[in-house]
């Protein structure tokens, strides 16, 4: 079995649709640029308020990623 070391950044993905949209599309832009991605966390979520409504979502997520060796 291999240790491996990890890395642990943080990033801020925003979607008008939804939480789950606002993680996705900061790890789909985060692997543009990254490897090794292994996992996240979620750390915030946040949003607007418009009219009453929900109109903006903001998430802050913890990614981890493998340090190659």
């Amino acid at each position: 079995m291999n240790n491996h070391v990890y890395k642990k950044v943080e990033l801020i993905g925003s979607s008008s649709v939804s939480v789950n949209e606002a993680i996705e599309s900061a790890i789909s832009r985060a692997s543009k640029s990254m490897r090794n991605l292994e996992w996240f966390e979620v750390d915030q979520i946040r949003g607007d308020i418009k009219d009453g409504a929900v109109s903006h979502y903001q998430v802050v997520i913890k990614v981890g990623f493998r340090i190659e060796d």
